[in-house]
């Protein structure tokens, strides 16, 4: 019998392993054949390179993977300052009312984005700050999850290594950069990870947000460069997708033993 449960649930498992990665796989093929074979697979088609360079010709995706990379910085660096600042306070910090902004914070999680998003950009209009990285990256650096991740892994850090750095005369800032941040690394790594690959592939505010190509993330390009007004050759498309995608899965492939460390490491804290 449990041989058999096994069985299924890999069968399964696998099922919905090669339901998750078949677009991938079909960008790959697409991209690397002719338009002729983008719905006819021959398995010895001939490879070839030049879908990749009429898309790169045909869209500054240069310009646009480095509003991506600034954006997703800029968003991490807020998420971090904030999350870490507001996780100790409701970790350690005695306060009146301190269970009540906790709550608030996880009921944050239950609020989708979108909801704020006339809001937010109304607030950002009046300061003048549409169609900049600040206006994409600001609605998210009071990361709810980052701050409940956060509290959780400083609430595990023993009382006697803070005590024991205020006796050296440690500021409170200090105390919270050299005991807080070293031991929760593989929360601050999971979360980056996350964090980066969420805003990386973040569309629906960055489209609002974002009118030209000085802000205009990875995302919103591809999507203007897939449009059907400006023909829709699938190709072209994939191979401009595999470009869009190609920094985060690189860094994935390389780093996956650590990512899936830091993961396991945060979930058990």
């Amino acid at each position: 019998m449990n041989k058999t449960l096994t069985l299924l649930s890999s069968s399964i498992a696998w099922v919905l392993a090669l339901l998750w990665i078949f677009p991938l796989l079909y960008a790959f093929w697409a991209a690397f054949h002719s338009a002729e074979y983008t719905t006819n697979f021959v398995l010895f088609a001939p490879l070839e390179l030049s879908n990749f360079e009429k898309a790169w010709s045909q869209a500054p995706f240069m310009r646009y993977m480095f509003n991506t990379f600034a954006i997703s910085i800029l968003t991490l660096a807020g998420q971090l300052i904030v999350c870490t600042l507001a996780a100790y306070a409701l970790a350690r910090i005695k306060f009146r009312g301190r269970a009540f902004v906790f709550s608030l914070i996880i009921m944050q999680l239950m609020v989708t984005p979108e909801i704020l998003i006339v809001e937010n950009y109304q607030t950002l209009a009046q300061l003048h700050a549409i169609d900049t990285y600040l206006a994409v990256a600001i609605p998210y650096i009071a990361s709810a999850f980052g701050i409940f991740l956060l509290r959780q892994s400083f609430k595990s850090v023993p009382m006697d290594l803070e005590n024991a750095a205020k006796l050296e005369g440690c500021s409170l800032l200090q105390i919270i950069w050299k005991v807080y941040v070293p031991l929760a690394k593989p929360t601050y790594v999971a979360y980056a990870l996350v964090s980066i690959s969420t805003h990386w592939n973040n569309f629906l505010w960055p489209l609002i947000v974002t009118n030209t190509e000085n802000s205009r993330p990875l995302t919103v390009g591809l999507s203007i460069f897939g449009a059907p007004e400006s023909g829709v050759d699938w190709a072209i498309i994939c191979a401009g997708t595999l470009i869009s995608i190609a920094p985060l899965l690189l860094i994935f492939i390389i780093f996956q033993r650590q990512f899936i460390q830091s993961f396991m490491h945060a979930g058990i804290k």
